[in-house]
């Protein structure tokens, strides 16, 4: 149990822009009675002279912010901090995100099957991201680059940074080259893969996982590639609204990822990233059983829209504080 006279650190940027809608009055006084105090900071003002704290839970990147959370780690060496600012901000460009994932090498994922006196190793999943083009600079430059370097339209667009505005989460379909142009950089082009309109959310705290369906773009057939021209923007599918769960569905499609593939691609994800709070925006080829692409990663999402969440959250921060006593005890 957490010592009541120390608290779990919030910026007021996160106490603003996602706890007050993540953590809700009931769960704030549930934590209470579990010794967690929550406190907002004043960012421009020392840590060490607003503490002392137990967690720094934030959602802040930058070279002053990074700077001061490693001046207060340097002094107070038992802080967790959740998570650290640079691995923050590498996950916040779409570009080292997703090559993060494709350096894993994720090998494929098998299962064992028993069929009468038969002991059979099954495919159960494989994981990759889609070819993709990062652009900075002279939209003018896009469509040829698509052509050289091959990536087959419809593709999908996306600001290269992620920042928090409404704007950096603007996405676009792209139905034909010469509309290309017309976006405006600094971009990630991706290519669309057909996944039967769903995609799964997998919401990751820590060594707890929960994937939810939400409802995605549409299939894109080759008619409908050669009827359509020009660049569309289409609505984030991040909002609850959008939940497919308990929807009439193709069992095909609505059939969820595999238990084990997932915990294996949560735990090598939170080594590589460094980051213990994000989620993972996951499809499955439509006509495919088992081959995956991550699609995009989101660093400390919008847990209100996860089931249960005040819960897992509320146990997840008291596993840290306990995870740190035990140390204290092997010590």
């Amino acid at each position: 149990m957490m010592d009541c006279s120390k608290s779990i650190l919030h910026t007021s940027s996160l106490l603003v822009t996602v706890i007050a809608s993540m953590l809700v009055p009931t769960a704030l006084s549930g934590n209470s009675s579990k010794g967690i105090l929550f406190i907002a900071v004043d960012v421009k003002q020392p840590l060490s002279d607003q503490g002392p704290f137990d967690v720094v839970l934030h959602k802040l990147a930058g070279k002053e912010w990074s700077q001061m959370i490693e001046d207060y780690g340097q002094k107070n060496p038992n802080v967790t901090v959740l998570d650290p600012p640079d691995a923050i901000e590498h996950v916040n460009n779409r570009q080292s995100m997703l090559e993060d994932v494709a350096d894993l090498n994720l090998p494929d994922y098998y299962g064992n099957s028993v069929i009468g006196f038969w002991a059979l190793k099954l495919l159960i999943g494989r994981v990759t991201v889609p070819r993709q083009l990062v652009f900075t600079t002279d939209p003018s430059s896009i469509p040829h680059e698509v052509t050289k370097e091959g990536l087959k339209l419809p593709l999908v667009a996306k600001p290269l940074v992620v920042d928090g505005s409404a704007k950096s989460h603007e996405l676009f379909l792209a139905y034909d080259k010469v509309s290309l142009a017309k976006l405006e950089p600094p971009l990630v082009l991706q290519e669309f893969v057909n996944h039967g309109g769903v995609l799964f959310k997998v919401y990751i705290i820590g060594e707890f996982i929960k994937v939810v369906r939400r409802f995605s773009l549409p299939d894109v057939c080759k008619r409908e590639l050669s009827k359509i021209a020009g660049v569309f923007p289409f609505p984030r599918v991040s909002c609850a609204s959008a939940s497919a769960d308990g929807a009439d569905l193709d069992p095909k499609v609505a059939e969820l990822p595999p238990s084990p593939l997932l915990e294996m691609l949560a735990r090598e994800l939170r080594l590589r990233l460094g980051l213990q709070l994000f989620n993972v925006d996951i499809i499955r080829e439509y006509g495919t059983r088992d081959l995956y692409y991550i699609i995009d990663i989101n660093y400390f999402p919008g847990y209100g829209k996860m089931p249960d969440y005040e819960h897992t959250f509320t146990e997840f921060l008291l596993s840290l504080e306990q995870s740190k006593y035990e140390k204290v005890l092997v010590a």
